[in-house]
């Protein structure tokens, strides 16, 4: 008998939007300032999940440079109008929080196959985050985002707002209305979805922030404008270790307070719903496991499911009667579809994008990273800093276990200061780790050492450089063992010494950001030139492996 092992979707893998098309399931998660946009991922069981691709792949539905690093795309909403064939998927882009204005615009890109291709975007409106579009049996498509309240004196962060969309004329019509303003007392109203059974519009919706205090709350109303009734046993999800703690207008999202011993998954929030070919119900909610004793979300948000169930007064709660979510569940009743296991290393010998690779902020082109170039090399140009929000040159993955070790090979020459290639530990550009070949005018040498900034704060070891200017293929590894970070070098690929001291890989979490930051660590292998943006590195492989 085969269980679902929570989390199904590990590593960075927030905001989850599932959705069942006949015998297929697929759910689409945040990706903020990374690219592609919108990661999509697909199960035919709910136990095994991979990743099939992305739906925002070019700049024209997706621009990023400039923004900060957890702004991007935020809580898309993946949904199926079966009468007309055709996959919807609306999603925000945050520009800016600065001021606490929230300047963001919303779009929805439409395909008819979820391999795409997708549309190019539709405006939709900015007036708040979250958006979600339901669909009506009256034919009628309903647009649901959170109202994001700016002014002095009034209730924040704001209410849920609806106004139809018309997908004929591709805009929304009517006027905005203010529907919801949440059915519990713990604040940071957010992630509203819509669904409609047995009479009842059902608004579900997260609040308690989206981290140690966040939860699922649910209300109905027999008219799809309201007014919306609390379930009584509201929230029907949380990991908070005080259950309905009373932060209405407390903008806190974070609340480490919340923390709660007795869950191994923690920040459990943001609910989607899903109904099974059988009448079996599920909820994908996002959750976060922090490595002790600093309590820090190396990994980031993650994606779990859980087994509901209606009440006999037409209530969904989860099917273990409480609000914990479990590690464990009980699975569906679909014939099990594994997948083949992925491979450890990425070759480059293909010529094609494994789907596990990510860009920041700027899509793949080939005037700054190619497969072509050199067949069986990742050939990168160096272009901007790793503290760059613009035009980085950095190929990564999500880190999904705090036991791994990532490992490169590089071929990179680098004649002066300027230039420098390598392995990074990457949250985002106030903190990282990077092992890098540069050039020493001190030394007069190729060098091998570690940069990191902490917090925004640049830190060069100096003092653990070493001299690697005989040798022609620089072999990398990185080892994390839950908090530490260690760096390793070789020449051979056999015989490795360590770079540096044991670092704390914990700092690459929304913990210890100072930036109210919230989304995970990469893996990766990047380059720089600040001279010329010419200098070219050539990655013989890349090594990612969970032990």
């Amino acid at each position: 008998m085969m269980v679902i092992q929570n989390p199904i979707l590990k590593g960075f893998n927030p905001d989850p939007s599932i959705l069942r098309v006949e015998d297929d399931y697929y759910i689409a998660t945040s990706t903020f300032e990374w690219f592609p946009g919108v990661q999509i991922h697909h199960s035919r069981d709910m136990i095994h999940w991979r990743v099939i691709g992305y739906a925002l792949d070019r700049e024209s539905q997706l621009d990023l440079k400039g923004i900060e690093a957890s702004g991007g795309v935020w809580a898309p909403c993946l949904t199926y109008d079966e009468e007309d064939r055709t996959f919807f998927l609306v999603y925000t882009i945050m520009r800016s929080t600065n001021g606490n204005a929230f300047d963001l615009d919303n779009y929805v890109v439409t395909a008819k196959d979820i391999l795409g291709p997708w549309s190019e975007r539709i405006y939709l409106n900015s007036s708040g985050f979250d958006p979600s579009l339901f669909h009506d049996d009256d034919g009628k498509k309903w647009l649901l985002n959170l109202e994001w309240e700016t002014r002095k004196g009034y209730e924040h962060p704001g209410s849920i707002v609806i106004q139809e969309y018309d997908h004929v004329l591709k805009k929304l019509v009517g006027h905005p209305e203010r529907i919801f303003c949440g059915a519990t007392n713990m604040g940071c109203l957010e992630a509203p979805h819509i669904y409609k059974r047995n009479g009842y519009y059902y608004m579900m919706a997260a609040e308690g922030g989206t981290g140690f205090g966040h939860g699922v709350t649910i209300a109905r109303s027999e008219n799809l404008l309201g007014p919306y009734k609390s379930d009584p046993c509201n929230p029907i999800i949380t990991s908070a270790r005080v259950v309905n703690l009373n932060r209405r207008n407390v903008d806190d999202y974070l609340k480490l307070y919340q923390y709660n011993p007795n869950s191994i998954l923690q920040k459990s929030g943001h609910g989607s719903l899903v109904e099974t070919q059988n009448g079996e119900w599920y909820i994908a909610h996002l959750c976060a496991r922090p490595v002790l004793p600093e309590i820090r979300s190396m990994l980031g948000r993650e994606t779990a499911l859980q087994r509901c169930k209606w009440t006999d007064d037409d209530w969904i709660r989860l099917a273990t009667e409480g609000c914990m979510p479990e590690l464990q569940v009980q699975e569906p009743l679909l014939s099990p579809h594994p997948f083949v296991s992925e491979p450890v290393r990425e070759d480059f010998d293909s010529g094609v994008w494994n789907v596990n690779l990510n860009s920041l902020r700027v899509p793949f082109e080939e005037s700054w990273v190619s497969l072509k170039e050199r067949p069986g090399y990742l050939r990168l140009r160096g272009r901007e800093s790793l503290f760059s929000l613009h035009k980085q040159s950095l190929i990564a993955r999500r880190l999904q276990s705090v036991h791994a070790i990532i490992e490169t090979c590089v071929e990179f020459e680098p004649e002066r200061y300027h230039e420098a290639a390598g392995l990074t530990l990457f949250y985002d550009q106030n903190m990282f780790y990077y092992l890098r070949i540069y050039f020493s005018e001190t030394l007069n040498s190729k060098c091998l050492g570690i940069l990191y900034s902490d917090n925004g704060t640049k830190v060069e070891l100096v003092e653990s450089r070493r001299k690697i200017k005989d040798w022609n293929r620089i072999y990398m590894r990185a080892v994390i063992d839950e908090v530490k970070l260690f760096f390793y070098c070789s020449s051979d690929g056999e015989n490795w010494e360590q770079i540096g001291p044991v670092l704390d890989a914990s700092k690459c979490s929304d913990e210890y950001s100072s930036s109210g930051h919230f989304t995970g660590t990469f893996v990766g292998i990047c380059c720089q030139d600040s001279y010329r943006k010419s200098k070219m590195a050539d990655f013989d492989y890349f090594e990612y492996r969970e032990v």
